[in-house]
């Protein structure tokens, strides 16, 4: 019997397992031209969704909802001369705007709910308020990477020439030489390098008390993925790496990342860290590493959320050996 390269694959893909995958939206990125989003606009079933930087507005209440009407939109103060449009959800359309941060709203009816405590929130296992579905994730990151690529990138830059927003929000051309620009989405490495039974993690002063994580940074030009894990494990704790294994990826959308998934072969042990980067770096056993993902260490030490890529790299070596 021929053997399937897909065969040796997990049975559930594991950027599936993170927070803000599983975006189910039809972007037509193909097929959009300059009058697709005044159509989107005109469609009754058009539905946005409102951020205001790190945060997302829903609906408070038991069932949360995140989408609004475009006369809703409007209400809250939308800044619809600036929307965007993500895709089409069962051919509905599904826009993104800014509400600026000084807008007022009634509190008892809507929740400004930074990204981050919803994707937890969504991972929890437990039934949670401000709490969307896992592709709503997918979607939000989508919309605020977005946003904030629009925002930063409102001049052209090889005239200066201030530029405008094409395609629904997928390019912004330049009046005055032509130039045109694509949303650019930044490579970030993380990794967990491992000896045996041990793992490499360390902890940065900004981590909440305890929480140790995978080392990460952004991959540089000219340089393949795993050269970057490479020398940022060189870099941050002075261990060298010998095989890379690409694991999974997530949407980061703080502002606008994808974080690569690594595990690292360690080939050396000394640790020799880089302490205006790390607060601490140090080797866990298997077993101390289960203990802290399940919650149970004895001085209370711990891991990232369940919605972080690197709870899922550090979840992957301790139960995949």
């Amino acid at each position: 019997m021929t053997r399937n390269f897909f065969d040796r694959l997990p049975p559930v893909e594991p950027s599936t397992l993170v927070g803000f995958s599983g975006n189910s939206l039809d972007r037509r990125s193909e097929a959009r031209n300059e009058s697709t989003f005044a159509a989107a606009l005109a469609d009754p079933t058009a539905r946005v969704y409102l951020l205001r930087g790190d945060e997302a507005m829903i609906r408070a209440g038991g069932a949360t909802e995140s989408l609004f009407s475009l006369k809703e939109a409007k209400a809250l103060g939308a800044a619809m001369d600036d929307a965007i449009l993500l895709g089409w959800e069962n051919s509905a359309p599904r826009i993104a705007a800014i509400v600026g941060s000084d807008t007022s709203f009634d509190v008892d009816a809507f929740h400004a709910v930074p990204l981050r405590t919803l994707a937890i929130n969504a991972f929890s296992g437990s039934i949670l308020a401000d709490t969307v579905e896992p592709a709503t994730l997918g979607a939000l990151a989508q919309a605020r990477a977005l946003l904030h690529w629009h925002a930063a990138n409102r001049f052209c830059g090889r005239c200066g020439t201030r530029s405008t927003m094409a395609m629904g929000g997928y390019r912004r051309d330049c009046p005055n030489c032509g130039l045109q620009k694509f949303p650019r989405t930044d490579p970030v490495a993380i990794m967990l390098a491992v000896d045996g039974d041990r793992c490499l993690m360390g902890r940065q002063a900004r981590f909440a008390p305890g929480t140790y994580s995978c080392l990460a940074g952004f991959v540089e030009p000219g340089e393949t993925i795993e050269d970057a894990v490479r020398r940022e494990i060189q870099e941050e704790a002075g261990i060298r790496i010998g095989r890379v294994a690409y694991h999974a990826s997530q949407p980061w959308p703080f502002p606008m990342s994808l974080m690569i998934g690594c595990i690292a072969q360690a080939i050396s042990t000394d640790i020799v860290p880089d302490t205006e980067e790390l607060e601490d770096c140090r080797w866990f056993s298997r077993d101390e590493t289960r203990a802290m993902l399940d919650g149970e260490h004895p001085d209370g030490l711990s891991t990232p959320p369940r919605m972080a890529i690197a709870h899922t790299l550090i979840r992957a070596w301790v139960e995949g050996g």
